[in-house]
């Protein structure tokens, strides 16, 4: 009964085998075998590697993020304009305002042939106050008949320049200011004249269509309108040659490139304004074995042009129909790209492993018997003399 059963079962066996007797080798066997390994061997090294290898898979989905923020980051060289005439503002369609912004930049002076010569925070950069010693202990300066501030003395070159601003004068003669002549404002001028100046740092800002721009001359807001005083600058011009550096939004990722990173404007001197318009897309990545990084990537596109207006006799105009300086114009798209990464599955290299094995195998029998087959017709044939 036991040896019936196991009999029955054997009749499932799909791979019955032949007896030695029957089995025939020949040359052509064994180079097919061969030439089947060697192939076997090279498509499962490929296979390993696809598995072991990261593939970053992109999709597009609408961005759902409110209230959020961003931070920029910027390095910009201005290699022919001194650090204390560079100002950088922010605005946006929101309404803020971000004027002068001092705690999270850095301004560095730079020597003719590129070399740092002081590096400061902007913060740091102005006078803290007169020395009692010398002014006296309740000295309270004069702010020249402009709007002075709360506490209604102007103690330095500084404060009258920001009395100036919020009386919207312009800020042209320091030299026949008590405060500044006291601090060599002037001879400060002068040292530096022939300066360029690196202002690098960070700035966080609503996500919304908006611009930060760095240009000559102290910012305020007369109405609606946002003015720079940049009349003491208009009789030499300025050149506003610059290279940029880095300019990212939001975090750097490794293997990632911004189209503004390392680029050069050259031959600007004049009044020159340039304009990069910046499309900021939001741009998440999820990695395998580290936190998902949120950032964005951009497109840009550039337009200058000179303000300086020639009249009909040729000579140029003292007012320039705009404002010069380096404008990022940034827009927020409403996608976000989600860049993640994945790799392949050990089920799906097993299933790989199994096709290449069993189809090279397949395909090397079928080779092979056609190969036998072929020689035997031939050897009969010419054992018969009807060989050609």
């Amino acid at each position: 009964m036991a040896k019936s059963t196991l009999n029955r079962f054997k009749n499932f066996d799909a791979y019955a085998k032949t007896l030695d007797d029957f089995r025939v080798k020949t040359s052509t066997g064994a180079i097919v075998t061969l030439a089947s390994a060697f192939i076997i061997a090279v498509l499962l090294l490929g296979e390993f590697y696809d598995y072991r290898s990261i593939r970053v898979e992109s999709s597009l989905v609408v961005d759902s993020g409110r209230k959020e923020k961003m931070a920029i980051e910027f390095d910009i060289s201005f290699p022919k304009i001194p650090c204390y005439i560079l100002t950088l503002d922010v605005m946006d369609v929101a309404g803020e305002h971000q004027a002068d912004i001092t705690h999270s930049v850095f301004k560095v002076q730079l020597a003719p042939d590129g070399t740092e010569i002081k590096r400061e925070k902007t913060a740091n950069l102005g006078n803290t106050g007169p020395d009692p010693k010398v002014v006296g202990e309740d000295y309270c300066g004069s702010c020249g008949g402009a709007t002075p501030p709360a506490n209604g003395c102007c103690n330095t070159c500084e404060e009258v320049r920001q009395a100036y601003v919020r009386s919207g004068w312009s800020f042209n003669h320091p030299e026949g200011i008590e405060q500044c002549v006291r601090e060599g404002y002037l001879e400060k001028q002068k040292e530096q004249a022939n300066q360029g100046c690196r202002m690098h740092g960070s700035l966080t800002v609503n996500k919304v269509a908006g611009n930060f721009h760095i240009a000559p001359g102290r910012s305020f807001q007369r109405g609606a309108m946002h003015v720079h005083d940049i009349q003491q600058y208009l009789e030499h011009g300025l050149d506003f040659s610059h290279h940029i550096k880095m300019l990212s939004f939001g975090a750097k990722v490794p293997g990632v490139y911004n189209p503004l990173d390392d680029q050069k404007a050259e031959n600007a001197e004049g009044l020159f304004m340039f304009q990069y318009y910046v499309k900021v897309v939001g741009t998440k990545h999820i990695y395998l074995n580290k936190p998902a990084v949120n950032t964005n990537q951009y497109s840009v596109t550039q337009f200058n042009r000179n303000l300086q207006q020639k009249d009909a006799f040729g000579q140029i105009s003292q007012q320039p129909n705009g404002l010069p300086g380096v404008f990022f114009n940034f827009d927020i798209s409403p996608m976000l790209v989600i860049q993640k990464e994945e790799r392949k599955s050990f089920t799906s290299f097993l299933t790989g492993v199994c096709a290449i094995v069993g189809g090279i195998f397949t395909v090397a029998s079928l080779i092979d018997g056609a190969i036998w087959r072929a020689e035997r017709t031939l050897k009969r044939k010419m054992e018969l003399g009807k060989a050609l």
